[in-house]
């Protein structure tokens, strides 16, 4: 890892001279075997001839059909010539990807809603991860017939099981029924939010939580195209990579943007770099790939302070806070539970179990007898965790409405937010007991807390894009003000309804962020450091380059910032996507 670290910084001077508008930042000038993994995006469809002319530079591997691009292993030498072809939109490497319940329902006010018959059923939840095992819990009630109704693999010669266990976790905060916790034996039951819904299982991780970008776009791709047969209508992606381009550019951002306009409610979990101020801003601007894209539903980690009231709850200090890299947007949109997580267990083998075995929970902790170490059920803490609360709430929201679109249930679930916290929360790392103080703001919060009862018993519906607003500096006042993605302002022209969609509702009152006028006035909240800082407002090439995003200093030593693990891997692989996951949380 060092090595690695040493080599990026000593061709630092190298890869800026090669970076272009048509080539990442991060694509390498040289490798040991000459050959470098691509993804090349196209300005238009690919056509049969297009693919004909850069057959001869290298080997294709897979034509996407989500998004125009295809994935190939091409020499290094030739992605000039590539990056000139007139009808070539981009070319990045294909990054390397990795991995980022009781008291999570009550704190977002999900029980509530199944004795109303509102359990997600009909519902199929797209899980692109490490896999899902086939857990009693994601079994239809009475066991006769598993929910995992799909299971795929885009790992060459591996199943579609978990053998990580990062997947199963999360499909269980989505889906789990509590089957291995319900009963005359059992004190405590651990149900996901949505207890009947169908689990789509997309592997793209491996065993050690690995992957690539160009597996995860496949199986979007796959997810669209199943979309009817299984009824997908959310995906839920508990990963990401830094960002090195702006969204526009990066494939992994076309493609869920290509789902969201299929009609699938994409979410994604922010990442897990709130901690990080290796650049000196104190964890701001530290939004991960793709939850940088303003379409999708970006999701930051709560701590519920293991209560299943709301009142003692605070921003996990390890949640990624905004405003994105290269393009500002107002990230994360929502909250969700995220911190100390319980939720399934792939199996006692599972990589991140046998690795942290602290993970795992005693059936003292929900069973009058037998008290051992349990099989069916571990913790987690994570952005990774949060996320498929949400998409959980996302699949209530759609059984109940199936009419709604992406947008609607993206518009509802802010409205619908808690927006009551205090300015400032401290917290302790839980290996070293450090302290962290962290400020909720908007680029903190978003819109606030998720409230799955509020947004069920909202019935209005959003009639334009709830694209995530866009964060602009002025180096004048050195104050911030909000504008919408698309000069439309939620709320003033867009909706037939201004009063139902005014700004203060959507984003905040005065009480909470300060200032009622968010929108119009430069008073936004957010650490001072960060306003005015020339790596986050000033300097694109900073912004985008691989050596600040990608290296191990960045992203995971031991000895950054106080805190050991940030994504569930002690030595993470640089500048890939990773899971938005910790062995352990905050107390």
């Amino acid at each position: 890892m060092k090595t690695l670290v040493r080599v990026a910084l000593a061709s630092l001077a190298a890869m800026l001279a090669w970076a272009g508008p048509k080539v990442a930042p991060d694509m390498p000038t040289s490798t040991p075997s000459g050959m470098v993994d691509v993804i090349i995006q196209y300005r238009l469809d690919v056509r049969a001839s297009e693919v004909g002319e850069v057959q001869r530079f290298g080997q294709i591997r897979r034509m996407f059909r989500a998004i125009p691009a295809i994935h190939m292993t091409v020499p290094v030498s030739t992605i000039e010539t590539l990056a000139a072809n007139p009808r070539v939109a981009y070319i990045s490497p294909n990054r390397t990807t990795t991995s980022y319940l009781d008291i999570s329902t009550q704190s977002v006010n999900a029980n509530p809603l199944w004795t109303s018959g509102w359990d997600g059923t009909g519902v199929g939840v797209a899980v692109i991860d490490s896999g899902v095992a086939l857990k009693a819990d994601l079994a239809t009630a009475g066991g006769s017939q598993s929910r995992v109704v799909y299971s795929q693999s885009f790992i060459s010669g591996l199943d579609a099981s978990d053998e990580y266990g990062h997947g199963t976790h999360v499909a269980g905060i989505v889906a789990a029924n509590g089957a291995r916790s319900t009963g005359s034996n059992y004190t405590h039951t651990f149900k996901g939010i949505a207890p009947n819904a169908n689990i789509i299982n997309l592997r793209v991780l491996d065993s050690t939580g690995s992957g690539t970008e160009s597996e995860v776009i496949a199986a979007i791709d796959e997810a669209i195209a199943l979309k009817d047969k299984y009824n997908i209508r959310v995906i839920n992606l508990s990963l990401g990579h830094p960002v090195y381009e702006s969204f526009k550019l990066d494939p992994l951002c076309q493609s869920v943007e290509a789902a969201w306009k299929a009609g699938i409610t994409v979410v994604v979990a922010a990442g897990n770099l709130g901690r990080d101020n290796s650049l000196g801003t104190d964890g701001y601007a530290t939004i991960t790939s793709p939850g940088n894209d303003p379409y999708v539903i970006t999701v930051g980690a709560m701590n519920a302070n293991g209560t299943p009231w709301r009142g003692d709850d605070k921003i996990a200090s390890y949640s990624s806070k905004g405003p994105t890299l290269l393009d500002h947007f107002v990230k994360p949109d929502l909250v969700a539970p995220g911190n100390n997580v319980v939720s399934l267990l792939a199996s006692p083998d599972c990589t991140l179990a046998a690795k942290y075995p602290q993970t795992r929970i005693s059936t003292a902790t929900y069973e009058t007898s037998d008290h051992g170490v349990s099989s069916d059920y571990f913790r987690l803490s994570g952005t990774s965790m949060a996320t498929p609360v949400v998409s959980g709430a996302a699949a209530l929201l759609l059984q109940e409405d199936p009419t709604l679109t992406p947008d609607q249930i993206k518009a509802r679930l802010m409205k619908t937010a808690g927006k009551s916290f205090p300015r400032y929360v401290s917290s302790k790392d839980m290996e070293r007991r450090v302290v962290f103080n962290t400020q909720e703001d908007i680029f903190a919060m978003g819109a606030g807390y998720l409230d799955i009862q509020s947004a069920m018993a909202s019935h209005d519906r959003a009639n334009f894009q709830a694209l995530s607003p866009v964060a602009v500096y002025d180096p004048k006042t050195q104050t911030v003000s909000l504008v919408s993605a698309q000069a439309i302002i939620w709320g003033s022209t867009a909706s037939t309804n201004p009063a139902v969609w005014s700004n203060a509702i959507v984003w905040g009152n005065a009480i909470v962020w300060g200032n009622a006028i968010v929108w119009g006035n430069a008073i936004v909240w957010g650490n001072a450091i960060v306003w005015g800082n020339a790596i986050v407002w000033g300097n694109a090439i900073v912004w985008g380059n691989a050596i600040v995003w990608g290296n191990a200093i960045v992203w995971g030593n031991a000895s950054l910032d106080g805190f050991a693990i940030i994504w569930g891997n002690s030595v993470p692989d640089t500048g890939g996507l990773q899971p938005a996951a910790v062995a352990d949380g905050d107390e």
